[in-house]
């Protein structure tokens, strides 16, 4: 489980629609702010202007969005904090947060960890390692991802929900997806993520569903914006 926990479901009405928008608008400002405005140069502005598309973002948001990030418009000051701790039974979690106000997104994850356990930095990094992701997909099915792989200098491939994952050295993200992106492979994700070591298995179904209940309340928040739980 290389991508971040994801909320299933999540455009159920309209104040969640809203929340996803937020999301991914934030997602472009910060993809921009860390490269080049031009998402053809910029392959995580890409995948994220193409994520946002996919759900229907308007365009304006879209391009305002870049601008923010690029410092065209009122500057966007958005900080990432990150948080440790455990779900309901013992699953290891770390939760990104993207905020304006430090203080109010630390008290809101403490409430919204009330169930589970709140712990201090490092206390559950360590379960973690620490990745460059991109998830992508070829429009040959002929093509080999093994291959594809050895030639973009991937660590581990594996095949999911969403695509081919392509996982390497955190120096060699921006290496790895143009090499992709140059062998015709369309990215639909290019991040930094963590991966679990021992993900927890040995859940019934109620401590299952009580544990996303748990991560969606979390995705819940506004300022929430990757979340990675040690969770087959």
């Amino acid at each position: 489980m290389g991508a971040q926990w994801k909320h299933k479901g999540r455009i159920e009405t309209s104040a969640k629609r809203g929340q996803v928008i937020s999301k991914m608008v934030k997602e472009i400002i910060m993809a921009t702010k860390g490269g080049d405005p031009d998402p053809n140069n910029n392959t995580r502005l890409k995948a994220a202007v193409e994520a946002a598309k996919k759900a229907s973002v308007p365009r304006d948001n879209i391009e305002r969005a870049i601008k923010k990030g690029a410092g065209l418009l009122d500057p966007v000051e958005y900080e990432l904090v990150t948080f440790e701790g455990f779900t309901p039974h013992k699953v290891p979690l770390i939760v990104e947060c993207l905020t304006e106000n430090r203080n109010r997104t630390s008290a809101d994850i403490r409430n919204l960890f009330h169930k589970g356990a709140l712990g201090v930095s490092g206390s559950v990094s360590y379960l973690f390692t620490r990745y460059g992701m991109v998830v992508a997909t070829h429009p040959d099915a002929r093509q080999d991802p093994e291959e594809a792989a050895i030639e973009a200098g991937a660590q581990e491939v594996e095949k999911t929900d969403d695509g081919i994952q392509f996982l390497c050295e955190m120096n060699d993200l921006a290496g790895m997806a143009k090499t992709l992106q140059n062998m015709g492979w369309h990215i639909s994700a290019s991040e930094f993520v963590y991966v679990p070591k021992s993900p927890v298995e040995d859940l019934n179904e109620t401590q299952k569903k009580e544990v996303t209940e748990f991560l969606g309340n979390l995705d819940d928040n506004d300022d929430v914006h990757r979340i990675y739980a040690a969770l087959k």
